[in-house]
């Protein structure tokens, strides 16, 4: 469901956290917490899968939030009559191990902390967990999770402007600031339950221009035996700001001419790991066969769905392409 939101944010639409978290543990957490406990239960429900074989985490400023509250608890209190339960929760991995011991889950248990590069790093991570660590098991399924929470000060590092909007079928002008939980249970092994296959995934640091991001994008391709007549639906992270847009319209010129392109940051904002939206809206895209005409930037919506490519850059620095099919 699309949501109407006026400012200079877009607001998490918060679940019934008491289906999954007892109350009294609810008080306690943090937002981000509540956020990814919640969303690793539903996860799980929708896999099937009682106990995960390894949880591997993605954050770009983990908790910085509670680190904040406790910070400026400690100027107005004048570091007297201090609760810890700020400090506590502030560590980026906090919500990797609430939800190992909720779940009772005493395998692998990390958390990646690079930026814009967290959630594809997890994703790679997991990758070889498959290969290297569980090559004889036949489950192998891993719990992987990507979030960050809204924190004031990052909108203003990162440059964002802010004006008011709505939501629509068409891009705004700039896309808000945001935040967000999503969690994904990946699994060697196809089942009933199986949304989509994750086939490739790589990550470009710095590329010297438009052209040389093109080049490396059909080099990906090339590399996953594909052509870019074969993508069905091009993902792209624009958001509405001309600095951005103007980058992925010269990439999109070079190679992607007669492909279908769409946007989804006009659904869920501007954050620096909002490549797993994206990869949450491919794979049900390809589960439906189908490719919502809100979500088209050129060309319409593809009668049929096989392959979907996602390219999202963050800042034009951190770039990451997302190879998905259908299975």
């Amino acid at each position: 469901m699309i949501r109407n939101y006026e400012g200079d944010r877009l607001p998490v639409a918060d679940p019934d956290y008491k289906q999954w978290i007892d109350i009294k543990q609810i008080r306690r957490m943090g937002r981000a917490i509540k956020m990814g406990v919640a969303a690793s239960h539903m996860s799980l429900e929708a896999a099937g899968i009682r106990n995960p074989d390894a949880i591997i985490m993605g954050t770009a400023y983990g908790c910085l939030a509670d680190t904040g509250v406790f910070l400026q608890k400690l100027v107005t209190q004048q570091e007297d009559m201090l609760t810890p339960t700020a400090f506590i929760q502030s560590t980026h991995n906090t919500v990797a191990g609430q939800i190992a011991l909720l779940l009772g889950c005493h395998a692998y248990n990390n958390t990646f902390v690079h930026g814009a590069f967290s959630w594809k790093t997890r994703c790679k991570t997991a990758c070889c967990f498959w290969q290297k660590i569980l090559p004889a098991k036949s489950s192998r399924a891993l719990l992987t999770r990507s979030q960050n929470t809204h924190i004031p000060f990052c909108a203003a590092s990162d440059c964002i402007k802010i004006s008011l909007r709505q939501i629509c079928c068409t891009l705004p002008r700039q896309e808000p600031w945001q935040g967000g939980g999503r969690i994904f249970v990946l699994s060697a092994e196809k089942d009933e339950k199986s949304l989509a296959q994750l086939t490739a995934v790589e990550m470009l640091y710095r590329p010297a221009s438009e052209n040389e991001t093109a080049q490396q994008l059909l080099a990906f391709l090339q590399r996953n035996g594909l052509q870019p007549s074969d993508i069905s639906l091009l993902l792209s992270g624009r958001n509405g700001d001309e600095r951005s847009d103007s980058y992925y319209e010269a990439v999109e010129k070079a190679i992607f001419n007669d492909t279908p392109v769409g946007a989804f940051k006009h659904f869920c904002g501007e954050y620096p790991t909002a490549s797993a939206f994206a990869v949450w809206m491919a794979a049900g895209c390809l589960q439906r066969g189908k490719v919502p005409q809100e979500a088209m930037v050129k060309g319409d919506a593809p009668a049929r769905v096989e392959r979907i490519l996602i390219w999202n850059h963050h800042q034009a620095k951190h770039h990451a392409f997302i190879l998905l099919e259908k299975c």
